[in-house]
């Protein structure tokens, strides 16, 4: 095979600068590479080559390629040169802020007032939560967690601050976990986190810089939250579908084509503004139930793949599809290494466990383990040897099959008594899996007005606006934390409000 060109380099540090020449020759190529210029799989020139068209030390390359080859840049191959090898996630590795740079007495933004009336009266035992997102305690599988928490303790030898990056028997244990959703994953590429939102957190702060677009579906379980505004970050919503994601959409808003979006939705384009990633929940979407289909998938991974736009998937939900076959996530489908993974124990099992992970590059890995040190020393040690222990012992897979099963049920249950009470009134998804169904009402409804008298009837509401980017007439039901009887009398007294 006929070895390529090297790439042709026109360019010299600015010597009357103050910044060092090395850190210089890094941002040219982090800029070239991150526009496209030079893409996956170029060759650099010699490092004799670049020194002389720099105009330094052949040493200075040397200090500049390494560390680009530190951050997964670029690749020595023996007989190969030096190549490109990324062009998405490592790029926000050089000079990413540090923690510290964030921490003041206003750095998290405040919930608005109805998410904090909701977080509020979530631990009020005389409301009936209808659109909580938490299973029912009263499928908590009690006989199993004693079990598994003997175990665990057999084998725990002491409780001392854990590695940052997780107690290597959980690291390896997700990673197996993982690989049953079609991952190729190793321990090395999973940090424990304490919950999914940690993990966010961190990715928010450590590769993200202020100021960077953060798209995701409209409406988005991320809207909800703070976490990417107190980053500095904007969030810019994608219209959906029935199929998830409108990829089409996506491309209007990264600049395919000068069509339209509605205005709504806040449109940032990403060359407009530096940085941008994509935040998405493909299965069993959060708030809304779909799940996005495989060939949908595969588009949008191309489409992100052409405008090197990586992407946060969310996967809290992947282990709860009932209907249908488990599509692979988009990291089993991703060749590129543009995917993240966020996974959560506490969906399926327990909130209260606080145990989440993160799945990306080894690189992105230890940058996000510094981090994780300077939140907490580390997840609960006692938490992920008893998560280690419910996936190791094959009890969480047998718990899953019958979770799955009851939540079918209380599905069916929940649909039957809307189409009884609202048919004709709203319209609404039937998920395949997960906690929501996702009811829009066919006339206005004031949103605020019905929220409020819910709570004067014992009833707490989830409006759909605070998950999205603008006002809309529907609710996130939820069916997992009341019975189907508990649903039904709800759903009566919400219809008579209606």
């Amino acid at each position: 095979m006929a070895r390529s060109a090297p790439l042709d380099i026109d360019w010299a540090p600015d010597r009357t600068s103050g910044r060092p020449v090395t850190e210089q020759i890094v941002d040219f190529m982090c800029e070239r590479i991150s526009s496209g210029a030079w893409p996956i799989g170029s060759r650099l020139p010699s490092q004799r080559a670049m020194a002389e068209r720099f105009g330094v030390n052949r040493s200075t390359v040397i200090a500049a390629v390494e560390e680009l080859a530190d951050y997964g840049i670029v690749e020595g191959r023996r007989g190969g040169g030096t190549r490109i090898v990324s062009n998405t996630w490592s790029l926000m590795l050089p000079g990413a802020p540090d923690w510290a740079d964030y921490v003041s007495s206003g750095f998290f933004k405040a919930n608005n007032t109805t998410i904090q009336t909701i977080n509020r009266l979530e631990f009020d035992h005389t409301k009936t939560r209808l659109g909580t997102g938490e299973l029912d305690p009263r499928l908590f599988p009690r006989d199993m967690w004693r079990r598994v928490a003997r175990e665990a303790a057999d084998r725990i030898d002491s409780l001392g601050y854990p590695p940052p990056e997780g107690l290597d028997v959980l690291r390896e244990a997700i990673a197996a976990h993982m690989r049953e959703w079609g991952i190729d994953c190793r321990p090395e590429r999973i940090l424990v986190s304490s919950g999914a939102l940690q993990g966010l957190q961190m990715i928010s702060v450590s590769l993200l810089s202020a100021g960077s677009t953060v798209y995701a579906e409209a409406p988005s379980y991320i809207k909800s939250l703070q976490v990417f505004q107190s980053a500095g970050m904007r969030l810019t919503g994608v219209p959906m579908d029935g199929r998830g994601l409108d990829v089409n959409a996506l491309g209007k808003l990264l600049g395919d084509d000068t069509a339209t979006i509605a205005p709504t939705l806040n449109p940032i384009r990403a060359t407009d503004h530096g940085d941008a990633v994509l935040y998405t929940i493909p299965t069993n979407h959060n708030p809304t139930g779909i799940t996005m289909p495989e060939e949908r998938r595969r588009a949008l991974l191309a489409a992100c793949t052409e405008h090197r736009l990586p992407i946060i998937e969310d996967c809290a939900y992947q282990d709860l599809v009932f209907e249908g076959p488990t599509p692979r996530s988009l990291a089993a489908l991703d060749d590129n290494g543009m995917v993240i993974t966020v996974g959560s124990a506490s969906k399926a099992l327990a909130p209260g466990l606080r145990i989440g992970w993160v799945c990306a590059d080894e690189r992105i890995v230890h940058r996000l383990a510094d981090v994780k040190m300077q939140m907490d020393y580390g997840a609960s040690a006692l938490s992920q040897w008893v998560f280690a222990r419910f996936l190791d012992s094959g009890l969480y897979a047998e718990y899953l099959e019958s979770l799955r099963t009851e939540l079918r049920r209380r599905r069916d249950a929940a649909l039957e008594t809307l189409d009884r009470l609202f048919a004709g009134r709203a319209h609404w998804n039937v998920p395949r899996g997960g906690f929501y169904i996702w009811l829009t009402f066919d006339e206005p409804v004031h949103m605020g007005r019905l929220f409020q008298r819910a709570i004067e009837h014992g009833i707490l509401l989830n409006p759909g606006d605070i998950y999205d980017f603008r006002g809309n007439n529907a609710l996130r039901l939820s069916y997992v934390y009341t019975t189907p009887e508990e649903f039904a009398g709800a759903a009566q007294v919400l219809a008579d409000l209606v």
